[in-house]
């Protein structure tokens, strides 16, 4: 009779390299390579991002840097996650941050007049969206530029830390 072969001495996983007998394969990450599916992702997080900032700016009457921020890097980090390390997606993502953060001032502005007016939010969005951009455009200041700036540098930021 044969005598068994005792195991060998110590944890068979501890230290297991890619060729050792007991260790799990390791799958490789998955690609993500997808700039189209990017894009779609930062259009669809501008356009709710925007309906927040304007809806919170409206109620408040106010604007606030770090909604701005935020709507930035929301839009920045979707882009990113869905459409991978694309080097176009942060400028892509800027350029739409700085829209989203102009249409949720004009949302803010709709949201205020709704306050005021007798005419509901959807009438002055949709009938009335070119006396918005006439009053955007007096009522705009410094500061107003200075957010739309942030949204952009935050986007671009946000894309590039979704793929650290």
């Amino acid at each position: 009779m044969s005598q068994p072969v005792p195991p060998p001495p110590g944890n068979p996983f501890a230290d297991a390299g890619a060729g050792a007998p007991y260790a799990p394969a390791t799958p490789p990450a998955p690609v993500r390579d997808n700039v189209g599916l990017g894009i779609v992702a930062a259009i669809v997080a501008a356009l709710v991002a925007a309906g927040a900032y304007g809806a919170i700016g409206g109620a408040i009457e106010r604007e606030i840097g770090y909604a701005a921020i935020g709507v930035g890097f929301l839009v920045g980090f979707a882009a990113a996650k869905v459409g991978g390390r694309n080097p176009a997606l942060p400028v892509i993502s800027a350029v739409l941050a700085l829209g989203a953060v102009y249409l949720g001032q004009l949302v803010a502005i709709a949201v205020i007049f709704t306050k005021l007016g007798d005419l509901s939010f959807t009438e002055y969005f949709f009938n009335h969206f070119s006396d918005l951009t006439k009053v955007w455009k007096e009522a705009a200041d410094f500061m107003s530029y200075v957010f739309l700036a942030i949204g952009a540098v935050a986007a671009f930021a946000g894309a590039k830390k979704a793929n650290d």
